[in-house]
């Protein structure tokens, strides 16, 4: 037998399929490469910063890690080990994710604020601001396709797991908007990037964003589920089964609607903002007709890959056709791009907007490329739908009495919530989503296929969520 290969290639080779991070879980990994080892700090522990090049499906994808490395490992960095290496001429030792060592992340803070090069890596800080570098930073607990690192109650360091070409969207859109004075996004303070000259691309590969921690904060998905999850608590009224209405929903305790107008509003004004910052196409109604076909694409594709959407599909796209059919003028604009609950924080000074760099699957031309504003109402209409339903399916062991019943409530939340957040959108100034009834509802479906795809990809259990909230939509 062979000895042990202990190769960092290996190593991380064997730990990348594991990471919530990694979007290749579908399929095996054909080679592994390291593109770029940067040393950001020498001695024990050291830090280093390798960019790793995935082939993989036919293609090379581009993934950062910041690569912790002891002679000793404690405990308490145990769960982030990646191996030990051996006869490495750089690095030998435990290797780790120093993500998750607040020991070596500080390190990133000193970089930015000094705007140091290291390498091929640029530290940089926005203009006009300083950063504090008396904080160690610890990365978030929530599922993410980053790593986002909490530098005391100061700051938020979102490193972009996997690369995309260029400026990323997310530091991007939102120095725009800094420079707009727009009230609904956090403050950039700095960010990290690749020098193109390590690659061979036109412009710098960003790959870390720091920006301004909202310590009041309440992520916009856990105060649904907490509205949800009040509502479904409230006993029903005794007798036969009841039809409930959407201001039944309004009673319960922890009604959402006046939170969803408030988002509503914000995201019309962030939308003005954005057309401000970067302006407005009048496109012709050819450009829907191409997005169409590229809707009823992505639903050829995912049909074929998940079974369970093929009852939906012909009612899909029953509705995509129509809005060829009747195609239009229509201003694009720049977007959210993946707007969800998740991506909004409620905070004491109103509704913040959260990670512009748009749908993780997309190629990084389709994230930055124009669109219609009222696609982002539609991904937010398609999360009401998801919190409305996600205790269901957790809870999907449920008595069929039970479980009918729940249904309905799930179905009057999602209703009330999306009247309100439409009718708070249109009246702050954006398109009024009911003037477009047929537009909305196919960029709903067409959410709604993408998620499909991206819960069988990276989270099956979730699956049943698009799926249950896509059999109501079709009805």
């Amino acid at each position: 037998m062979p000895p042990p290969d202990h190769s960092l290639v290996r190593l991380l080779s064997d730990w990348l399929p594991r990471q919530r991070w990694f979007g290749g879980k579908d399929g095996p990994i054909d080679d592994v490469s390291i593109g770029t080892a940067t040393e950001l700090r020498a001695g024990d522990p050291s830090l280093h910063h390798l960019v790793l090049d995935v082939r993989q499906h036919g293609g090379t994808d581009h993934y950062q890690v910041l690569l912790g490395v002891r002679h000793e490992l404690p405990d308490r960095l145990r769960p982030c080990a990646i191996g030990r290496t051996t006869g490495e001429p750089a690095i030998t030792g435990h290797v780790y994710d120093a993500a998750h060592d607040p020991e070596l992340t500080g390190i990133l803070l000193d970089l930015m604020a000094d705007e140091t090069a290291v390498g091929p890596l640029q530290f940089r800080r926005a203009p006009g601001t300083g950063i504090r570098t008396d904080l160690e930073g610890l990365p978030t607990s929530a599922e993410q396709s980053n790593t986002s690192l909490i530098f005391g109650d100061a700051y938020i360091c979102k490193l972009f797991r996997h690369l995309s070409p260029g400026v990323n969207p997310d530091l991007e859109v939102n120095l725009a908007l800094s420079r707009q004075g727009c009230e609904h996004v956090p403050a950039v303070h700095g960010w990290i990037e690749l020098n193109p000259g390590a690659d061979g691309d036109d412009e710098p590969v960003t790959l870390a964003l720091l920006s301004e921690f909202l310590r009041t904060g309440t992520d916009g998905w856990q105060l649904a589920l907490t509205s949800v999850r009040d509502w479904f608590a409230q006993p029903s009224p005794p007798g036969p089964a009841t039809e409930f209405t959407t201001s039944d929903a309004g009673d319960a305790g922890g009604d959402f609607a006046a939170e969803a107008e408030r988002l509503g509003a914000a995201t019309a004004e962030v939308h003005r903002d954005l057309a401000a910052a970067f302006g407005v196409t009048q496109t012709p109604p050819g450009v829907l007709r191409d997005i169409v076909f590229g809707m009823n694409e992505q639903l050829d594709q995912v049909t074929a890959a998940v079974p369970d959407l093929r009852p939906h599909a012909h009612a899909i796209r029953e509705v995509f056709d129509r809005v060829a059919a009747e195609a239009a003028s229509l201003p694009f604009q720049r977007i959210h791009g993946d707007y969800h609950l998740g991506q909004a924080m409620r905070t004491d000074a109103g509704w913040f907007l959260l990670d512009f760099e748009g749908e993780p699957a997309r190629a990084a031309a389709e994230r930055r490329a124009l669109a219609h504003p009222l696609r982002d109402v539609a991904g937010m209409l398609r999360s009401f739908e998801y919190a409305a339903r996600f205790l269901l399916v957790r809870d999907g062991d449920l008595p069929a009495g039970a479980a009918d019943t729940l249904e309905q409530r799930a179905r009057t939340w999602a209703e009330r919530n999306r009247a309100a957040f439409c009718r708070g959108y249109a009246a702050a100034g954006g398109p009024d989503p009911a003037a477009h009834a047929a537009l909305v509802r196919a960029f709903e479906f067409d959410k709604a296929v993408y998620e499909v795809r991206y819960e069988a990809r990276n989270r099956p259990s979730w699956l049943p969520v698009p799926l249950k909230s896509l059999a109501s939509l079709a009805s």
